[in-house]
Parts: structure tokens; sequence; C-alpha cells
């Protein structure tokens, strides 16, 4: 039984964006038949036409730039010029992935006795199962779609029901072979049955969510990779250039409106930088234009969590309020004396909101920024460069920065966090190559002997 999806501005949720019809589970798992009819000849087309269909749909991208640009502001929220650079990082995630085909799939061995070859050869899975979230409506989609597709997948992508029109319109653009990639917009039974049946699966969302993913998916003894947030951290210690670095967690803090898995929510200032910091910090933020958290749903939640906050004792040294103006607006807002063990230290909230923490030395701020089991991301800030690099090496985070903010993403290096944040392989890059392929030994030996 189909359903109908709708999506709507955040920034005036009277504006209806998109209105279409989800096809329910038999039309998903209907999807992926398809998908795998098409995938033999996806594959039989060979390098060449495959890195051509990826070249080609990274130009058609790039020319329709300001119009997807222009819907990523109106469906999701985001400012124009992060919208503008998403598009901008699309075109050039086709564009890396246009040259894999041509990669080397595997290697040559000798034998350990006599003639002969032995080979290893990387091979794909068949039908590739994306499931996306709304933050990131191109990117996202297009860093997990763009490598299965190189190595020889078909895909089939249910995006977030929130993202629905810059997923079918992204799409449109693409413009590959029929059935190569679909589109399912809709919700849980779209995305239940995808997981049901799709050969190899790439996560991105909730924890809760993506954890069952990743359960059914291990039923099924299906490839999965899940990412799950994170709850990150940002140490500036006193040998940083503090404006600077305020500069940089007002971005990774309120960007978008925090609403990134690889955004800063805790800042840990140590010794000296604690006061300097505190109010370079609640300047930078107080002068963030911030756009729109996703839903009225996103935005109580996180104005329940600052009131909770604040009555266990913490204090606002800005924002906590809502603007007076239509939409889903929250103030970038930073907490001090935040109680040991509230949930804004240990949840993803996806709100321009983070914690101010104090720290004696490098040593209590690892063990800080450490005490999560969302370590996705994480930034040091300091001019001095042993210091970075001790750091680097004790933080569990999977991605960390220096003098940078958190929320940075390479495409073409491996994504992914540590414990509770990622599970499987690790997405982008060559990284993403190896996830969406299954390693094959042979055994080449001559006519007639034996081993």
């Amino acid at each position: 039984m189909s359903t109908t999806v709708t999506s709507r501005n955040p920034a005036d949720p009277a504006d209806l964006v998109i209105e279409v019809q989800a096809p329910g589970a038999f039309g998903t798992t209907a999807a992926v038949e398809r998908a795998r009819v098409a995938q033999a000849d996806w594959l039989a087309a060979g390098a060449a036409a495959r890195s051509a269909a990826l070249g080609r749909a990274a130009e058609a991208v790039e020319a329709h730039a300001a119009e997807l640009a222009v819907l990523a502001v109106r469906e999701v929220g985001k400012p124009l010029a992060e919208a503008q650079g998403e598009v901008a990082r699309t075109v050039a995630i086709l564009r890396y992935y246009a040259q894999a085909p041509y990669a080397p799939s595997g290697a040559v061995h000798e034998t350990a006795a006599g003639p002969g070859l032995l080979l290893t050869r990387r091979r794909p899975y068949g039908v590739a199962g994306l499931i996306t979230p709304w933050n990131f409506p191109f990117a996202i989609p297009v860093w997990k779609a763009a490598p299965a597709l190189a190595v020889g997948n078909t895909v089939v992508l249910k995006p977030a029901p929130e993202a629905s029109a810059c997923a079918l319109r992204l799409a449109e653009l693409l413009a590959l072979p029929t059935d190569v990639l679909t589109v399912v917009p809709g919700g849980a039974a779209e995305g239940a049955a995808l997981v049901s049946a799709a050969d190899v699966l790439s996560f991105t969302g909730s924890t809760g969510t993506g954890q069952a993913v990743v359960r059914a998916a291990t039923e099924r003894s299906v490839p999965v990779q899940a990412e799950l947030g994170g709850v990150n951290a940002a140490i500036v210690l006193p040998t940083a250039d503090i404006e600077q670095a305020a500069a940089h967690l007002a971005f990774a803090i309120a960007g978008y409106a925090g609403q990134k898995c690889t955004a800063t929510s805790r800042v840990i200032a140590v010794g000296a930088a604690l006061q300097p910091l505190r109010a370079a910090l609640a300047k930078a933020l107080a002068a963030v234009e911030c756009g729109p958290v996703i839903s009225q749903a996103a935005r109580e939640r996180l104005t329940e969590a600052v009131s909770s906050a604040v009555a266990g004792g913490a204090q606002v040294l800005t924002g906590g309020q809502l603007p007076e103006r239509n939409g889903w607006f929250v103030e970038p807002t930073l907490l001090a004396q935040v109680p040991d063990g509230h949930p804004l230290l240990t949840e993803e909230f996806f709100g321009p909101v983070a914690v101010l923490l104090a720290a004696a030395d490098l040593d209590e701020a690892i063990e800080l920024a450490n005490a999560t089991r969302h370590s996705l991301a994480a930034s040091v800030h300091t001019r001095d460069l042993d210091v970075a690099l001790a750091a680097a090496d004790r933080l569990a985070a999977g991605m960390i920065r220096i003098n940078a903010p958190s929320s940075g993403v390479d495409f073409h290096l491996p994504f992914g966090g540590t414990q509770e944040a990622s599970h499987g392989g690790r997405e982008q890059g060559a990284a993403a190559l190896d996830f969406y392929t299954a390693s094959r030994t042979i055994s080449l030996l001559p006519a007639g002997e034996e081993r």
C-alpha cells in the first residue's frame, strides 16, 4: 500500500515543496529486482562506459548548479553559500569517481610452486541499497552512489522524506540508463523493504535506525556500513589563536544550524584559554546568521534540552531563545556548567547548541573529548605542533582536524568514526570502492596439472 510523502520548506512551513506517492514495500522490492536485471548490462558495458556516464552526470549537475542550490535552500533550509558549496562538492565527487572504473580491481601473485598465476579480483555485489539523510541532499547520495556505480553495481536510493525533491531532481540530472539508479521516496516501509532486498547496504542517519539496519543486514549476511552521527569535541589550548579558533568553532557549531554529523557540540578550553575563548566564542556565535532546523519537532527537542540544562544549573552564555520569525529557527546557543551526564553532553541533538567545558591540561581535555561512544570528528586548536601531534595520536575520533572546524570533510579520504559512530567499511575515497566490491581469489594453472 502506497502513502503520500510531503516535504515542506523549514523556513516557511506553509510552502509545500513536493508531494509524491511512495511505492510501499512491494514497489521498493520491485525496484530492486529491476535494478538487479539492469546490473548485468551495466557491468558488461565496461569501464569506459561507466566512466563516461559519471562524467556526463558531473557535467549535468554543474550545468544546473544554481537551480540545485536554490532547491536545497528551499527544501532543507541550507544557507545559500553552503548549498552552493555542496553542489560544487557533488560535481567534484562525480568527477573523482568517474576515474575509478579504470582503477586496478585486483593483483597478480606468484604461485607457491610451478607455473601458473594467482589472481585477486574485486567484483560488485549487485544492487546497492542506499538510505540517506536530508542534511546533505546531494552530496551524501552521490558519495554513496558514485563509487557503487563506478565498480559496476546498480543503485536503489531511499532518501529522507524531507529531501525527496532534491533526490528526485538529482536522479533526473544524472540521466543514467533505465533502472541503473532508482529513487524510491518514502519512509520506514520503503527503507525496511530495501534493507530486506539489496545486496549491499549503506546507511546514514540516526543511531537507533542505523543499528536496526545493521542487525537486519547482518541476519542476511549482507555487507553493511552505517554512519550514525557524532558527539564531537573541539579542544582549544592556550597556544591557539583564540579569535581564529572562535571563528572556526562558531561555524562548526552553528553552520547549517548545527545539522551536520561532524558539527561541534562540546568545546573544551584548556587552562588559560577558558576566559578569552568564552568571550570570543559567545561573540562569534551571536554574529552567525543561522538558518532553520529541519522541523518543529527538531526545534522542540532542542529547546527542551536547553531548558532542562538551565534548570539543572547551566548558564546560557549566548542564545537560548527562539527568534520571532516564521519557520523553525533557533538561536545559536552556548552553555556552560551543564550538569554531568546531561543529554547535551552525551547525545547528538543536530542543532546550533554547544557546551563549553574546562580542562586543567591536555590530559584532562583528551579524557573529556573521548568520553563518548560517538567519536566521529574532533578538532584541536593550537600553534604548538608537538601538542597537536600528541592530541591527534590520543583522540579516539575517526577524523581529527587541527586548526580547522570539525565539520569539514575531504571527499577523497576515508570518512567514518569509531565505536557507535560508525559500523562497517569507510565511506568516500578509495575505501568506498572496496566496500562496494567483494574480493575473489583465482588460481590460473596450466591445463593438465594439479595443485
